[in-house]
């Protein structure tokens, strides 16, 4: 009953896990950009400054303090690249970011882009199905409502409804530790399965720092390519695992450390 609920609507729950044992639910859809108005980002603290000032800024995971603090300076960029030079991080960041505000405009009318259960640039998370199926069906302001037909779909919704099916489930809080393991240790599946949840709820809540961050060519994309390519089998993934071991743990770890914090900080709790 759910499933046939959830295909008829094309819209699907989500569950992610992240730092500090916290399991939190929402719904996701896919609609032509055409159709949907992007979420109001303007009562968001600015975020979206890819080059900020040298000194500190936290990124904070609370439940993790023994991880060092990260913010995207442009040596932090060059640390992640590990190894190509420093104008070549800083154009290759320069371009990914203007890629990002391009697609913030304007997107092609014919392609699907994510939209999740949002408000105001954060991310709305329940801890329970009950929390999210009574959320749904009350009058409270959401991106989701824009949808057509979301009126007769959050009346239907029940607490048995709210079932994340396994494609639907992240696991973010395990990538960095993973990560920090080495490349014969890293789970293919776990990174790349975070990078897609990553790549949607940073388009949907205009996030560019993560956006740049995981862009084509970027070196957190590369890696995403090299883990691909190494699954596929043959030839090519002898060589994938060839570079692979050319990608240091510490910074890819601390790379997706701070991409895992930007979207804690964009995570609103409702229950």
């Amino acid at each position: 009953m759910a499933s046939t609920l959830w295909d008829e609507y094309q819209v699907s729950p989500v569950e992610v896990a992240l730092p500090g044992g916290k399991v939190g639910l929402t719904l996701r859809a896919y609609r032509p950009a055409s159709e949907l108005t992007p979420t109001d980002v303007s009562e968001r603290e600015d975020d979206d400054a890819i080059f900020a000032d040298r000194g500190p800024r936290p990124v904070g995971l609370a439940d993790d303090e023994d991880m060092p603090e990260f913010v995207w300076t442009k040596e932090a960029l060059d640390e992640v690249a590990a190894g190509p030079a420093e104008d070549e991080v800083a154009e290759r960041a320069v371009e990914a970011e203007e890629e990002a505000e391009d697609e913030d405009s304007s997107a092609p009318s014919d392609e699907e882009v994510p939209v999740f259960l949002s408000h105001k640039g954060k991310l709305l998370l329940f801890a329970t199905p009950k929390g999210l199926a009574d959320f749904v069906r009350s009058s409270a302001p959401h991106d989701l409502k824009q949808l057509e037909g979301w009126s007769k779909l959050a009346k239907s919704v029940k607490a048995d409804d709210v079932v994340a099916g396994e494609d639907d489930a992240y696991e973010l809080d395990l990538v960095v530790e993973n990560l920090r393991g080495g490349p014969d240790a890293w789970d293919a599946e776990l990174v790349l399965r975070a990078g897609e949840f990553a790549r949607d709820v940073s388009y949907a809540l205009r996030l560019k720092p993560v956006m740049v961050a995981l862009s084509p060519g970027s070196p957190l994309d590369d890696l995403d390519e090299a883990l691909r390519a190494s699954e596929d089998g043959g030839l090519g993934a002898f060589f994938a695992k060839r570079k692979l071991k050319k990608i240091g743990a510490e910074q890819a770890s601390i790379g997706w450390r701070s991409i895992i914090g930007k979207i804690s900080g964009a995570v609103d709790w409702r229950d």
